[in-house]
């Protein structure tokens, strides 16, 4: 004789989590994080956090770059640059980062690569050679690793981190979620990563 309880209450609650609303959804978002938050004392301070879904994401990437005033550190698992489309989201970021350094902040991305021809490595090499021409410093993660990253630090303090790639589909189509988070000691253990990640790199 089949158990069929479990499975009947399991498919109850995906059903029911598929019937909240979307302000509710929001709602216990925020209070998995503030149990979360109470019942881990080691865990990091933040002063302040975000949701970042969807198109939104452009428009906070883009107000963080220009607000820079010391530093920024990029990793991104995939950036496009789109010849054909001038003033896509992703251009935009991308032609943000270079004013960026040319009003005297220090920018660094890493990207993700791999051996041959893949989509993602080819669209990370080009961008990174439009960058690092324009004096960004762009490192390649090894071939070995995948690096699957997806988050920006700004001054040292202002972090989005999230699902979203910069590209054209992930800026304006895709379902994506990031958080914008105000901490330092977020900000630094971040830094130290990037910076850990960016010794076993290559400018190649």
């Amino acid at each position: 004789m089949k158990r069929t309880g479990d499975k009947n209450l399991c498919s109850g609650q995906i059903t029911l989590i598929e019937r909240m609303s979307y302000s509710r959804k929001i709602f216990v978002l925020y209070f998995l994080i503030f149990i979360f938050s109470v019942s881990h004392p080691w865990a990091l301070p933040v002063e302040d956090v975000q949701l970042v879904i969807d198109a939104q994401y452009f428009q906070v990437a883009r107000k963080m770059i220009q607000e820079a005033k010391v530093s920024i550190q990029v990793m991104m698992f995939e950036m496009g640059y789109y010849e054909k489309y001038s003033n896509t989201p992703s251009n935009l970021l991308i032609k943000e980062l270079i004013e960026a350094k040319k009003r005297g902040v220090k920018v660094e991305v890493i990207l993700e690569v791999k051996e041959g021809k893949d989509r993602t490595s080819e669209r990370n090499r080009q961008t990174g050679k439009i960058l690092s021409d324009k004096g960004v410093e762009v490192i390649y993660d090894p071939l070995f690793k995948t690096m699957h990253a997806k988050w920006m630090v700004v001054d040292g303090e202002k972090i989005l981190l999230g699902s979203t790639n910069w590209t054209y589909y992930a800026l304006t189509n895709n379902n994506e979620v990031s958080v914008l988070i105000r901490s330092k000691q977020v900000a630094k253990g971040l830094v130290d990563y990037f910076n850990q990640v960016k010794a076993t790199g290559s400018k190649q």
